[in-house]
């Protein structure tokens, strides 16, 4: 079993590397890449490193032609199949893959795939990776050699050392396993090893032994040509987990995955935000300010703050948000869903009580009980169709909001996405950037609910107890 380590000695004892000769190498590899890179984000929080792109909110063909058709490298498509069925996550990829091979035929531009998950190893793994490599292969196109595992993302503090995932918690590096995140009621895990954990999803049809493992000496020493070598010998779907404490060894990995790409080799990549960012050659930007984020029109208005997810550290961020008196406070009693009209009366109090606040100039944050509903152990399935039901009523609050707020703030993966493309109706948006380390920025499209607002996504997981209230405090103009 792993054990706990203390991050600053863990994080000071490893080797240092030239940034600028990793960086310069890589970008070397993509100067005449071919490539689009094509991310399909299970929720909006794989934007949490990059800005200047695009993030299409579905996925008809026409969305997937526009974003082959861009300048840019690369684009995300936001299916938010952390909150599907196994069923509707089924359905989704499949269309996604057959329009995208189509598209890629048709324009003559080759892909990558890349499956952007969370850093916490949840979500429906194997099963969509596993998808979109079936569909692709049966319509006669790639043999996929091989599967990239990469969750680190150093916003987040999630870093992967000796093959075991870790999550920082302070000063300590948690093993995933013993985190909050594997205990998640629908996509829980035990193992922090991720030979262990692809052993663990794939029910043993994938096995440690048979991973090929990228270390982290061979990335610190630049060992661009031995990790192709062993990216060229991955065959039948193969795992490759792939260790990083830093941006330097994403972009050493990418360089060797570029030139094995080139080789002729394919594969899919299931990551966390960090590799989307290198492989869209995604430069550094400051920290948004509230002037770049909020539009004149509505800046008399309170802002709107959304609260959905029910990790610890969430419910930690926004009591320190109610404490700090930026904003009131409106809890949402969302276990009355299992009462029709008892629910609907809810939900009308706390819009209501929203708009009455913006109006004056009250920013306001309404957010989810925070007690669980607990249906049982054997229910997840209908646990899951509930906490969609519950998700619609949060989302209707501001589909059915009747004046602007100055801003909008979704917390949670889940919640944002269906703030985002239900609530906000947002077909396309750009990433702006982030307004904190992990918390991006889309600047809403001009068919939106509110053309051209700052909506800002905040993941569940991301952020210290303050994070929140800093954010808030940005936006209010009171840091």
């Amino acid at each position: 079993m792993a054990e706990m380590l203390n991050a600053k000695e863990i994080l000071r004892s490893i080797k240092a590397v030239d940034r600028q000769q990793t960086l310069s190498a890589l970008q070397a590899e993509l100067a005449d890449s071919p490539y689009k890179i094509v991310v399909l984000d299970d929720d909006p929080t794989g934007i949490q490193t990059v800005h200047g792109v695009s993030v299409y909110t579905n996925w008809d063909k026409a969305s997937i032609e526009a974003g082959f058709a861009e300048k840019e490298s690369m684009f995300f498509i936001l299916t938010n199949s952390r909150g599907f069925t196994e069923q509707e996550t089924i359905r989704c990829h499949i269309d996604i893959a057959e329009r995208v091979q189509a598209v890629s035929e048709e324009k003559n531009i080759p892909y990558i795939l890349i499956s952007r998950s969370d850093s916490t190893m949840r979500g429906h793994y194997p099963l969509e990776t596993e998808i979109l490599k079936e569909t692709i292969e049966e319509k006669g196109a790639a043999s996929f050699d091989g599967e990239v595992i990469i969750p680190f993302f150093k916003e987040g503090g999630r870093f992967t050392i000796n093959n075991i995932h870790y999550v920082q918690d302070g000063d300590v590096l948690v093993p995933a396993g013993d985190t909050e995140f594997a205990k998640d009621r629908t996509f829980g895990f035990t193992a922090s090893d991720l030979g262990e954990w692809v052993e663990e999803k794939t029910n043993g049809r994938y096995t440690k032994e048979n991973t090929i493992y990228i270390s982290l000496e061979d990335l610190r020493d630049q060992k661009v040509d031995k990790i192709k070598e062993q990216l060229l010998l991955a065959k039948d779907f193969q795992k490759i987990v792939v260790n990083a404490v830093g941006y330097e060894d994403v972009e050493v990995f990418a360089t060797a995955l570029i030139k094995a790409i080139r080789a002729g080799k394919y594969f899919i990549c299931r990551s966390a935000a960090s590799l989307t960012k290198v492989l869209g050659d995604i430069s550094d930007k400051p920290l948004l300010t509230r002037e770049e984020m909020l539009i004149s029109k509505s800046r008399e208005n309170g802002g709107l703050i959304a609260v959905g997810s029910h990790v610890k550290k969430t419910t930690e961020q926004l009591q320190h948000l109610l404490d700090s008196g930026l904003v009131q406070g409106i809890e949402f009693d969302v276990h009355l869903v299992q009462d029709e009209e008892k629910f609907k009366k809810e939900t009308e109090r706390v819009r209501l009580a929203c708009e009455e606040a913006i109006k004056n100039g009250q920013s306001v944050v309404y957010y989810t009980r925070r007690e669980r509903l607990d249906l049982g152990e054997n229910k997840k399935e209908e646990e899951l169709k509930q906490s969609v039901k519950i998700s619609d009523a949060v989302t209707s609050i501001v589909k059915d909001l009747a004046v602007q707020p100055s801003y909008v703030v979704a917390k949670g993966g889940i919640t944002s996405s269906s703030i985002g493309t239900e609530g906000l109706s947002v077909k396309r948006a750009e990433v702006a950037g982030q307004v904190k380390p992990g918390i991006p920025v889309w600047k809403t499209g001009p068919e939106s609910k509110f053309p051209n607002a700052a909506y800002i996504i905040f993941p569940g997981n991301v952020g210290q107890p303050e994070t929140l209230k800093d954010v808030v405090a940005v936006l209010e103009d009171k840091e």
